[in-house]
């Protein structure tokens, strides 16, 4: 079966930011995957000591066929770095998985849907 990983920042950990929402927007994107028959999750990454290992864990937890990182990753300038390293390890972890990137928490599936 395809299989998608998604990784975003956790949004309850972004001042301002309604993370209950986006956490809504982010569950029905895992239905709309299960839908299509693609087996899917979501790691939401808390920008502190365990970001680079939470990342690391879920890249090697299984054989990924899309890896979609998201633009809370990767539009702050502040967290370049951080997109770098995700990046990065992608290719190592998981040379087989293509890197698609998402607008929003609601638009994952058609970032995958690109690499499908």
């Amino acid at each position: 079966m395809t299989s998608v990983l998604v990784l975003g920042i956790d949004p309850r950990a972004i001042p301002g930011m309604d993370g209950e929402a986006v956490r809504a927007r982010l569950e029905a994107e895992l239905s709309r995957f299960a839908n299509l028959g693609i087996e899917a999750d979501i790691t939401l990454l808390r920008l502190d000591e365990t970001t680079e290992d939470a990342a690391l864990a879920a890249l090697v937890e299984r054989r990924w066929d899309v890896v979609v990182v998201g633009g809370g990753i990767r539009k702050p300038t502040q967290l370049l770095e951080l997109f770098e390293w995700i990046v990065n390890m992608i290719r190592r972890e998981a040379p087989q998985a293509a890197i698609a990137f998402n607008t929003s928490g609601g638009d994952s599936v058609e970032a995958a849907k690109r690499w499908l």
